[in-house]
């Protein structure tokens, strides 16, 4: 079993950071908010990371503006003040950023590059989505665009833009053309991990910065094993 590693306040992988919002590279075990597990959310280890940095008294104010699945990696995006929190909130829920992921499957997409529309209705109990080719009740509207951009031994990468963000939306859509991403066994691979986590990273962001207005582009490196690095 490979070692897990978790974000510490040592190791935290900076993407940008600023007065107003601190990016971040998301390891396969940090989960962005606490949940029922009990873990040190990374929230908690941004925060402890700023404190120390900047030797700030009492409580630092960090907002959580989206989330990435726990097994998934790549870029995590905090704000540092509550006026870029509201307008990073009103962008990401208005589709205001781009979105880039890469992902591996082991099956061969069905077409090289391809848009997926699905209707995916999520199952709380099970903690997953499912995708449906018409619409049935309780279920959103999910599309994206991928495209095959690597062909390895055995799998395929393949780059993701999301048009809309649903819960494990790629997941639940590219298991449902027949292409789980790779270690993800909730989707229908074949086996996990060696580390847990599986192999989808949010690549890219593009965004307008919330206070200063500038184009933001951020590019996460990949996870160090075998298959990123080949891509």
């Amino acid at each position: 079993m490979a070692e897990k590693i978790i974000s510490t306040k040592n190791n935290l992988q900076i993407l940008h950071e600023d007065n107003h919002i601190i990016v971040v590279n998301k390891r396969v075990g940090d989960i962005v908010q606490g949940d029922k597990t009990g873990d040190k959310p990374l929230s908690e280890v941004v925060k402890e990371y700023i404190k120390d940095k900047y030797n700030k008294p009492g409580e630092v104010f960090l907002g959580v503006v989206h989330r990435l699945d726990r097994p998934t990696t790549g870029i995590v995006v905090f704000a540092r003040t509550s006026k870029a929190l509201t307008r990073l909130n009103e962008m990401f829920s208005n589709r205001e950023t781009q979105k880039t992921y890469w992902a591996v499957v082991k099956n061969k997409p069905p077409k090289s590059e391809d848009k997926l529309v699905h209707y995916l209705k999520r199952n709380e109990k099970n903690n997953t989505s499912k995708a449906h080719i018409k619409e049935v009740p309780e279920s959103k509207l999910a599309s994206l665009d991928y495209k095959i951009i690597k062909e390895l031994n055995n799998y395929f990468a393949l780059e993701i833009n999301l048009h809309t963000g649903r819960h494990h939306q790629i997941r639940a859509q590219l298991s449902a053309i027949g292409s789980p991403i790779k270690g993800d066994l909730k989707y229908g691979f074949d086996r996990s991990n060696p580390d847990g986590g599986i192999h989808l990273h949010a690549r890219k962001l593009v965004f307008t910065h919330p206070v200063t207005k500038e184009n933001i582009q951020i590019i996460a490196p990949v996870p160090d094993d075998v298959i990123w690095r080949a891509i």
